[in-house]
């Protein structure tokens, strides 16, 4: 609270805020996360609705580019938020050309067909992309590592795996925190 120290704050009493009837959550309600497509901002509750729409409507299959490129759970998240951010910055992602408003280029990735077109792996596959373009992105809630959804996606037996690290050392020299420390340069003690 402001115009408080934290030792004012803790020291207050809580208990009048405790509140008998408030002990039930008869009163709260679950909201369905909806997924929102990548090109349009249609809404879907489930994963094969959104899947469904994006196929039949917009002409892009996201099962089948996790199917053709082998995508694993975290690439499917770097390449649905690269999409985003694409799309949310007047980009086509397929070829990267600019356009003035979001319609444009909506039209130029259909009749251009670069939908289903995507840059090299190595354009999207990158760690900035783990961050989300849009704050709690139902889509990315639903992504699944596995075609069999039920059996496989909600199992607690799934051993959790890292990313190839085959190549430590590429990994190492790639990073992007070379960078930042490059940009800090070394700590020095100054003389008095």
């Amino acid at each position: 609270e402001l115009g408080k120290t934290w030792e004012e704050v803790q020291s207050e009493d809580d208990r009048e805020l405790v509140d008998g009837e408030d002990d039930e959550w008869s009163d709260w309600q679950a909201h369905p996360v909806s997924a929102v497509c990548l090109f349009c901002d249609h809404q879907s509750e489930t994963l094969h609705l959104i899947y469904t729409h994006m196929k039949d409507s917009h002409g892009f299959d996201l099962p089948n580019l996790k199917m053709e490129l082998n995508l694993g759970f975290y690439q499917q998240v770097k390449l649905v938020n690269f999409i985003r951010r694409q799309i949310h910055q007047s980009r086509c992602y397929g070829c990267q050309e600019k356009f003035d408003s979001r319609a444009d280029m909506l039209d130029h990735i259909i009749s251009e067909g670069h939908l289903m077109k995507l840059p090299h792996m190595s354009a999207w596959d990158q760690p900035q992309y783990y961050f989300p373009t849009y704050e709690n992105d139902g889509l990315l809630f639903t992504l699944c590592d596995s075609d069999e959804e039920d059996k496989t996606c909600h199992s607690e037996d799934i051993p959790v795996i890292a990313e190839d690290i085959s190549n430590l050392r590429a990994l190492k020299q790639n990073s992007i925190l070379n960078e930042l420390l490059k940009d800090s340069g070394p700590c020095r003690k100054e003389d008095g």
